[in-house]
């Protein structure tokens, strides 16, 4: 149940202040997470655990989770494999007797349970209470997947036993860097960056009822009632703190950010995991996305099966129990100015291919739209449906430039980037039980090209 903290608001004051210490991070060079943080290997040991995860509005909810530590975390652990690899997954079950079984299926996988571990369930074989039982399978297509518990999946998947599955081609797609910059075996799915988001939501009433049932004999009821979250979480966390560091101390059960970052130019791969059992309508501010793959599988042109077929969207329509696989773009077409900032002491050139961008990609200008190159300042601002909204570099739409601030610019920020929210498209999931802002909320920030982002 959501419980008040002994000083909640002194723990809501730690947490802005974590928050803030992330985001004034963003505000000088810095490294980033440019790869998805998760487990990588063929075999892995889970635990089905109980614990709490932490809430925005310094309350906490009692959840259940998978881990490979001694603590629950949510969401589990990110599964990362190579396509063709056997992949072996043993599960132990350390959940409250009155929890009864637990056990994970594998949705798009041909799964089998090793001889002698487990015992039967309805959709798999299931590992009893204090006991385990061990899965095996061949990692098939590469795609974003998830995973999730087979038993009383109503239950089990809204306390939080649920993660998302990884698997990478074996080899690089023509054009690619490499197997880790190819989304699937297709040249048109190479991308410089990649970032999950795994969506889910919390109805407090559940989590109460558990966490009063626990401690008993057994099996625990939560009723058939309406199904009314109050909260929405992104990679496990509630704004803010989907926007503070990755392994935060303050979050030691929820390990997972949602902070994305990118330079002009790059492709950014977003994989999108509907975890709960609602649709969340994911939105992508500062550009549309173009939608690779669904569930696994990439989305080809009936009637030219080398080409791509998936939808332009500005909002992507994340589905109960469905990966969409997508490419973000941001390069600063039509803005008017020079992005990249060319002066004496910064000169390089730009060369356009047959859709306008700079082509050369070791360049620092890559895919800059060279319509825009060298154009000085002032300039004419572009008309509002192409103008890019949200926080500019230095605080003015001119790169380095100390100018006047926009209304409701918030101060100066010479060496960052272009700000956007992203966030759920229905507004009742941007709070925190009713409060905004807060919920399926994150930021993309685009740096400023001499901002060093490594992998």
């Amino acid at each position: 149940m959501t419980r008040s903290e002994p000083n909640k608001f002194s723990a809501g004051v730690a947490r802005w202040f974590s928050v803030v210490a992330a985001l004034a991070v963003l505000l000088v060079p810095a490294v980033a997470r440019a790869a998805i943080t998760g487990e990588t290997g063929t075999s892995f040991s889970l635990t089905a655990r109980a614990g709490y995860i932490s809430i925005a509005d310094g309350g906490s909810v009692y959840s259940w989770g998978y881990s490979t530590g001694s603590q629950m975390q949510l969401p589990g652990p990110t599964l990362i494999v190579t396509a063709g690899q056997t992949v072996t997954v043993t599960l132990a079950n350390n959940l409250p007797a009155a929890a009864g079984n637990v056990s994970i299926v594998f949705p798009g996988h041909q799964v089998t349970a090793m001889p002698n571990t487990g015992v039967p369930g309805l959709l798999t074989q299931e590992a009893q209470p204090g006991g385990t039982v061990t899965y095996t399978f061949t990692a098939g297509e590469p795609g974003t997947y998830q995973y999730h518990s087979g038993t009383r999946p109503d239950l089990q998947v809204e306390m939080g036993l649920y993660g998302a599955l990884v698997v990478r081609p074996s080899v690089a797609a023509a054009g690619c860097a490499d197997a880790a910059h190819t989304a699937y075996n297709h040249a048109a799915t190479c991308f410089d960056r990649e970032y999950l988001y795994l969506l889910s939501e919390v109805d407090l009433e559940v989590h109460r009822a558990a966490e009063q049932q626990a401690s008993g004999p057994g099996p625990i009821d939560v009723g058939d009632g309406p199904f009314h979250p109050e909260y929405w979480l992104l990679n496990g966390r509630a704004a803010p703190d989907t926007m503070a560091a990755a392994g935060d101390p303050l979050l030691p059960t929820q390990p997972y950010n949602a902070m994305t970052r990118m330079h002009p130019g790059e492709r950014l791969l977003l994989r999108v995991v509907g975890a709960g059992r609602d649709m969340h309508p994911f939105h992508t501010h500062g550009n549309h996305v173009r939608v690779l793959a669904r569930d696994g599988r990439l989305l080809l042109s009936a009637t030219d099966a080398t080409k791509l077929a998936g939808p332009l969207l500005f909002t992507i329509p994340s589905v109960p129990g469905g990966t969409v696989d997508a490419i973000f773009e941001w390069t600063g077409k039509d803005l008017g100015w020079d992005i990249y900032g060319t002066t004496a002491l910064n000169p390089h050139t730009c060369i356009p291919d047959a859709s306008g961008y700079h082509s050369v990609a070791a360049d620092p200008n890559y895919r800059e739209w060279c319509a825009d190159h060298n154009r000085p300042i002032p300039v004419n601002l572009p008309d509002l449906s192409v103008l890019a909204f949200g926080g500019f570099y230095s605080g003015s739409p001119y790169l380095g430039a100390l100018g006047s601030l926009p209304p409701g610019e918030g101060g100066l920020n010479p060496d960052a980037g272009y700000a956007y929210m992203w966030h759920s498209h229905t507004e009742r999931e941007m709070v925190n039980n009713d409060v905004f802002p807060g919920g399926m909320m994150t930021m993309l920030i685009i740096e400023a090209p001499g901002v060093l982002i490594v992998e």
